[in-house]
């Protein structure tokens, strides 16, 4: 069994590093003298408005030859994300006294993973084509979930009670997102019946070809923009929180749940990736925690780089 479980870690650490090679490439690009950051800001538009969106249409719209997904994997995952918001807000508050509004950031910053960048491009290496629709599907819910949770969060603490208002800005900022109306314009073309022309097809396949390479570039270059503080008890709290608690605990409503093993390992795989950048725009909105944030960011993408291959090589070895 030992001999076992090496292997499967080295398999596992042997598919992502290189894909960890590239956020480190993109970080050291945009580390060179004289480099600009509007021209990482460039970068990062180009991808999530061409070559993701792309693959994510063509997956989609081919979506009736591949597996149905569960949609228990949608209680499992935000089940997790609730159990571990409120973890997140209590450590918040005891450990490191924090307000009610920064409270609700730190624990975001526990469960809001980097689906786009990374957790798609793993996926699809370590898990196959078949696993891509479970992540799709949780990144279709994941930024409308958990940033009107986190909003419900801030709002109570300040005035007791919610926005309509804050809610439906949030609604409408989310159906605005490429890959959400990509998702959904894939999901629906290929539920109607339709199929992309074969030229069409082929070059939507071309483009959606460069998707995961230029997504950890633009990650790394993303990186660079962050750095370090000194809060690292705060940083490295936020980090345990994302890549241990919030994994765990969604590998065991998963069980609970009987999800079958592909969606079981998608789900888990999803929670073990990195703090994603998005919480980092909540922490500058509420001007809250944003040091501590900016640390997790960081810190969390070098982190997961080992701890993802650990949590794969253990879904294997006990399913």
């Amino acid at each position: 069994m030992a001999v076992t479980s090496v292997s499967l870690l080295w398999q596992f650490f042997r598919l992502s590093s290189p894909l960890y090679g590239l956020v480190a490439a993109g970080y050291l690009v945009a580390r060179i003298p004289g480099w600009r950051q509007a021209w990482s800001d460039r970068v990062s538009i180009f991808v999530f408005t061409v070559p993701l969106p792309a693959m994510l249409f063509r997956l989609m719209s081919h979506q009736a030859s591949l597996p149905p997904v569960d949609g228990r994997v949608l209680i499992a995952y935000f089940g997790s994300c609730l159990i571990v918001f409120v973890i997140g807000r209590i450590t918040g508050a005891v450990v490191f006294k924090l307000d009610g509004i920064a409270q609700s950031v730190f624990g975001l910053g526990g469960i809001y993973s980097n689906i786009v960048l990374t957790g798609l491009a793993i996926a699809k290496i370590a898990l196959g084509t078949a696993a891509v629709p479970v992540v799709a599907l949780l990144l279709v819910f994941n930024a409308l979930t958990l940033w009107t949770l986190v909003s419900v969060s801030v709002e109570w603490s300040r005035h007791g009670s919610f926005s309509l208002a804050g809610f439906a800005q949030t609604t409408l900022r989310v159906l605005r997102n490429p890959f959400i109306v990509a998702i959904v314009g894939g999901t629906v073309f290929g539920r109607l019946g339709f199929t992309l022309p074969p030229v069409a097809d082929t070059a939507l396949a071309a483009i959606g070809s460069i998707a995961a390479p230029a997504a950890m570039i633009t990650l790394g270059m993303g990186l660079a923009a962050f750095p370090l503080s000194q809060e690292w008890a705060s940083g490295l709290t936020v980090c345990a929180l994302k890549l241990i608690v919030q994994p765990l605990v969604v590998w065991g409503l998963a069980i609970a749940l009987d999800l079958p093993t592909l969606e079981l390992r998608a789900v888990v795989l999803v929670a073990s990736m990195a703090v994603g950048v998005n919480v980092y725009l909540m922490s500058v909105q509420f001007r809250a925690i944003q040091h501590t944030i900016a640390s997790s960011i960081v810190l969390s993408n070098v982190f997961a780089a080992v701890t993802t291959p650990l949590l794969l090589t253990a879904l294997h070895a006990n399913s």
